[in-house]
């Protein structure tokens, strides 16, 4: 059982990865640099997010 759960808690976190990086991809680079987001930094940083 528990290792369904775990299978279950990454499958979650990588949808919630994919999710974020699609949207932040979304916005053009004046929006991003808004936020303080380089196009080239937006995996990296939504990786960061999700292992937090």
């Amino acid at each position: 059982m528990t290792s369904i759960k775990t299978i279950t808690e990454k499958l979650n976190a990588w949808r919630r990865y994919r999710e974020a990086v699609r949207e932040l991809s979304r916005l053009n680079d004046r929006e991003l640099s808004d936020i303080g987001i380089r196009r080239g930094d937006i995996e990296f940083i939504v990786r960061q997010s999700i292992a937090a």
